[in-house]
């Protein structure tokens, strides 16, 4: 998939680079009974109140109900469209399965229309198809991931994303995920075969502010322009890294911004981890 670039005919068209979108296959109409409606919420909670900030207005949207557990097992689908997802970066792909049943699922590299897929211990280690992790051949590149048995795919979901199998002993595969991290996973959770498609999606270019805002974003300002009553950063004469008298980075309600670790110490999840992810070098 190719990325649109367009003459600079006006200054926002100079740095846009849109999606090509020459591997969908099908108009803007989902299935309908495979979507609901979404309701906007402007970032408010139930009492009105913004408890997530720069997001409101935005195309309207349906969401399109993905099949992450791929527990139809045994049964023959053929892929009948790739379409475009306005939730999330991936192409889904329509199933239509031998006892007729639909189902959207996330659209690897290489999927094209018309082929076949299947899900269960007994299916091909081919793209698109979902096997147990211990049936997984070894250097396999995998998404769609499961963490605990029948919960339905967690991890490797985004665009580009894949991860790998590294072993399998015990009853745990080590898998080595997009962010470098190696974690111990069940081997009877499933997995599909393949890399998610889109590759190009981390080289878009916006090129203006209105299409953010046509994603439902809207601006984030910065702490440091802002008034000291607004932000513990904001304040001082001109660019003044350490305005209001707070330390810098801090968030609007003073928590630092970098470098503080998050993560729980005693995390139950840490005994699964086996290597953790490489940390950028700034």
């Amino acid at each position: 998939m190719a990325l649109k670039t367009f003459r600079p005919l006006t200054p926002s068209l100079r740095f846009t680079e849109l999606n090509g979108f020459e591997e969908i296959t099908t108009g803007n109409t989902p299935v309908k009974k495979l979507t609901e409606r979404i309701k906007k919420t402007g970032g408010r909670n139930s009492y009105g109140r913004v408890t997530s900030r720069h997001i409101g207005g935005g195309h309207k949207q349906r969401y399109r109900f993905i099949d992450f557990k791929r527990n139809k097992h045994g049964v023959k689908a053929i892929v009948e469209t790739i379409e475009y997802d306005p939730n999330r970066t991936a192409r889904i792909a329509l199933l239509k399965y031998a006892d007729g049943e639909q189902r959207y699922i996330l659209a690897p590299v290489g999927l094209n229309v018309g082929v076949s897929l299947s899900s269960g211990p007994e299916a091909e280690p081919i793209v698109g198809n979902s096997l147990p992790l211990e049936k997984i051949p070894l250097g396999a590149p995998i998404h769609n991931i499961e963490l605990i048995p029948g919960r339905g795919a967690q991890i490797g979901r985004t665009a580009g994303s894949s991860a790998t199998v590294m072993s399998v002993d015990a009853g745990y595969a080590q898998v080595r995920l997009p962010s470098g991290e190696i974690r111990k996973i069940f081997a009877q959770c499933y997995a599909t075969i393949g890399q998610v498609g889109n590759l190009e999606h981390e080289n878009v270019s916006l090129g203006k502010a209105g299409r953010s805002r046509w994603l439902g974003r809207r601006p984030h300002v910065r702490g440091m322009v802002m008034n000291p009553v607004d932000h513990p950063m904001g304040g001082g004469q001109g660019k003044s890294k350490g305005g209001g008298g707070r330390q810098h980075p801090v968030s609007p309600w003073g928590q630092p911004a970098k470098g503080l670790k998050t993560r729980p110490k005693y995390k139950p999840s840490n005994k699964f981890i086996v290597e953790r992810r490489k940390n950028k070098k700034h």
